[in-house]
């Protein structure tokens, strides 16, 4: 029989590391996707900060027919921003599907990450006009270039951009390709997702998705 000093000094004991042990084999966090497939309605955590963003029928769409579309024909300086709301995200793992459907100043567009608002965040911008992939703070509303990959594709089909963050770590793949990577400590909170355009580019985005790392 065990002795009951024993147990009461044990068990507790016992219970506690129980309660602090997770199985290898537990789940990780289910990534987060939004299709815009509730549309013509904009998501209700969606908000746009600037530009013009409403979601339309799309061709060729990962998840169709519905897309989040940017459709703002701004000046150069102009940044076109929709932020997620509902959840902030620090070490992350977020792509997106885009295309470029038209723009003379510019074209193409990005993910937002790290938010705190629509003048504060890093973006990581897909440019088909000047075929490269740059990542950039932007702060008070001024970006700033931290880094630029050349990168000839077609301009006019849908590519895959995803970023991927840990600590002061960014990493950037397009088309699964990976071609970016670089430390920066500008933004070290977590923030929110969102999407990018500059000036007049006018994109199409569908399948945004995000979960924690």
């Amino acid at each position: 029989m065990l002795n009951p000093t024993w147990k009461r000094r044990t068990l507790p004991t016992l219970a506690l590391l129980l309660l602090g042990w997770q199985s290898p084999f537990a789940a990780k966090e289910t990534a987060r996707v939004w299709h815009f497939e509730a549309g013509p309605a904009l998501p209700k955590d969606l908000a746009p900060a600037s530009g013009a963003w409403a979601v339309a029928k799309g061709e060729g769409a990962p998840s169709a027919p519905w897309v989040l579309a940017q459709t703002a024909t701004n000046p150069e300086a102009a940044f076109n921003v929709a932020l997620i709301g509902g959840a902030t995200y620090r070490d992350l793992d977020v792509s997106v599907h885009l295309r470029a459907r038209h723009g003379k100043v510019d074209q193409g567009g990005g993910l937002v990450w790290r938010a705190k608002d629509g003048r504060n965040y890093y973006i990581a911008r897909y440019n088909p006009l000047e075929d490269n992939l740059r990542v950039y703070t932007v702060t008070d509303g001024r970006r700033r270039q931290l880094a630029s990959a050349e990168v000839r594709l077609d301009r006019a089909a849908w590519h895959v951009l995803r970023v991927q963050m840990s600590g002061d770590h960014i990493t950037c793949a397009l088309d699964g390709r990976a071609l970016l990577s670089l430390h920066d400590p500008t933004f070290a909170e977590p923030g929110r997702i969102g999407l990018w355009t500059k000036a007049d580019a006018q994109t199409w985005f569908d399948d945004l998705t995000a979960k924690r790392r």
